[in-house]
């Protein structure tokens, strides 16, 4: 089992940066891959990044690359999203999750652990 609690949410203006955090608890952390995802308002929740167990690789939605980086201290069960250049089409509710697939995957379905979210609101 693992828990995962978000946060570092907030309101900035557009071109603007945030970094959301993601602490997990539990001794087992480096052995999951992480991702993000987000959903805006009357959206489906849509994959951002994700990370593998021990920083090998990592992949992004083609809507972020370039602007968001994924990073993981496993030393701290903490995953990260640093997210520059921000527009006001990156609003919603951020979440981490925790997946045991072997490789990065964008597969919603292949992420059994979810954290509550933190709200981003990026101003025009």
């Amino acid at each position: 089992q693992v828990q995962l609690v978000e946060s570092g949410g907030g309101l900035v203006q557009a071109g603007g940066s945030l970094r959301l955090s993601c602490a997990a608890s539990g001794r087992t952390f480096s052995s999951y891959t992480m991702g993000w995802f987000r959903q805006a308002p009357g959206k489906e929740r849509e994959f951002v990044g994700c990370i593998s167990r021990y920083s090998i690789s990592t992949y992004y939605a083609d809507s972020v690359k370039g602007r968001f980086t994924i990073s993981r201290d496993n030393a701290k069960n903490t995953v990260y999203l640093q997210m520059n250049s921000l527009k006001p089409e990156d609003t919603a509710v951020y979440y981490c999750a925790a997946s045991q697939s072997v490789s990065t995957t964008s597969v919603r379905g292949n992420y059994r652990y979810w954290g509550q979210g933190t709200q981003v609101t990026v101003s025009s």
